[in-house]
């Protein structure tokens, strides 16, 4: 007797299709959405900080007084306006002229995710291996299983992932005869651990990738929403060849308009053209010129010091909280910046297990198996602190800290429980450990 599915076209799909599996995060989303629930798991930016009475009369104008050019068709690469703010807003963080940023060489995607995307289809095949951080952003490793390839994880500590690690990992799977097309890195303030790769390290990253012949593909979302000082310059600044530059205005001004980019090497810029315009045709004109009005008419560098402060605000809520109210045997990391804080659980917790039980408790979080390829990373979460007020942050981690209590206190009395996974990665207080892995 054959076995049934509910899915009357599982024989029909593409063998690429069964490397698709659902986000830990978005699944999330429906639940914890509702007012009542604290979300600490989404990495939302808090858009209420913007002027959005002046964003809106210019979006008004772009519809009503320019709708005839910006509802229409453009071109592939997006509009030579937007590039051009584009390449002031890199300049900011050191990736100018003087290390060959162009116009010319910057792609606009609907937001970071297509740009990853995008680099997916040139350049893997299935079979190819991508290194990247262990834990790494859960939308790269959808993109990267939805292109068959595997991704293998290099160990991170409190200042960033590990060079050494990197060289053991290259030379590996050399020796297994295992093709390896590039490093996808967030150096500064990654998702989901808030670490930031140390200057050092970045040219011993750079240098390691140059002789094993690696592409790297930079993804830096977080980079201009430091706290405590200027982060590194990106590697972007450091070097121009084999050097992919991704980013997006999905957390510096608004996700709902889906504008991000890629600054690529000029060969490869025609190709990353001609694959987007075969997904897309042409990025929306309405949101590029609603981004590129917002960076010529707005103080937009004074917005990026009020999101500063508000997220400076709501990462030290966050702290404060976990020092006060978590049960011992927690840890997390200290982001400089970013939207995130990577917590470590007593030995025995197991996040995917507990998650039921927490949105009980009215609370959320993302639990750490999201973050790894291989679903391990029980022992870990990823918590927010961009979006609820202080106030919550502080309700929420009340609230998950009760969850954790009743948890032990199980165990406690009933044991280990069966079946638990293995636990990948250790926290400390201010780093993720050296084998955060």
């Amino acid at each position: 007797m054959t076995g049934t599915t509910l899915d009357d076209y599982t024989d029909r799909y593409a063998r690429r299709v069964r490397g698709m599996t659902a986000s830990e995060i978005r699944a999330l989303f429906a639940v914890a959405s509702r007012p009542e629930v604290v979300s600490l798991a989404g990495g939302a930016p808090y858009i209420a900080a913007l002027p959005l009475d002046a964003v809106g009369e210019m979006l008004g104008r772009l519809g009503g007084e320019h709708g005839v050019t910006t509802l229409q068709y453009g071109i592939g690469q997006g509009t030579l306006e937007l590039r051009e703010r584009i390449c002031e807003v890199m300049a900011l963080s050191g990736i100018d002229a003087a290390c060959g940023a162009s116009p010319e060489d910057v792609v606009v995607t609907v937001g970071g995710q297509q740009a990853l995307d995008l680099v997916a289809r040139l350049f893997l095949d299935p079979g190819d291996v991508v290194l990247a951080e262990g834990p790494t952003y859960v939308g790269a490793l959808g993109v990267f299983q939805a292109a068959q390839a595997q991704v293998v994880h290099v160990p991170m500590d409190s200042d960033g992932l590990i060079p050494e690690a990197l060289e053991a990992a290259i030379a590996d799977l050399a020796r297994a005869g295992r093709r390896v097309k590039f490093l996808y890195t967030i150096p500064t303030y990654q998702n989901p651990t808030g670490v930031t790769l140390s200057e050092e390290r970045r040219e011993r990253v750079l240098d390691i990738c140059e002789r094993a012949g690696l592409l790297v593909v930079e993804d830096d979302p977080y980079g201009q929403l430091g706290f405590e000082g200027e982060a590194p310059a990106p590697l972007r600044a450091r070097r121009r060849d084999g050097v992919f530059y991704l980013s997006t205005f999905s957390k510096t001004f608004a996700p709902g308009l889906r504008v991000g980019w890629i600054l690529a090497p000029h060969a490869v810029r025609d190709k990353l053209v001609i694959a987007s315009e075969a997904q897309i045709l042409c990025p929306s004109g309405y949101a590029q010129a609603a981004v590129a009005t917002y960076l010529s008419t707005m103080p937009w560098r004074q917005q990026l010091k009020v999101y500063r402060e508000v997220y400076r605000e709501r990462r030290d809520a966050l702290l404060d909280a976990l020092a006060d109210l978590m049960p011992a045997g927690t840890t997390w990391t200290r982001p400089g910046g970013g939207l995130f804080v990577w917590a470590t659980l007593p030995d025995g917790l197991d996040s995917k297990a507990m998650m039921p039980r927490a949105i009980a408790a009215r609370v959320a979080y993302v639990p750490g198996t999201g973050f790894y390829a291989d679903g391990t990373g029980t022992g870990h979460m990823r918590l927010n602190f961009s979006f609820p007020p202080p106030e919550r942050i502080r309700e929420g981690v009340r609230r998950l800290a009760g969850v954790m209590e009743q948890e032990l206190a199980t165990r406690r009395v009933f044991g280990a429980i069966r079946g638990e996974g293995p636990r990948r990665g250790r926290a400390g207080s201010d780093t993720p450990g050296p084998d955060l892995a």
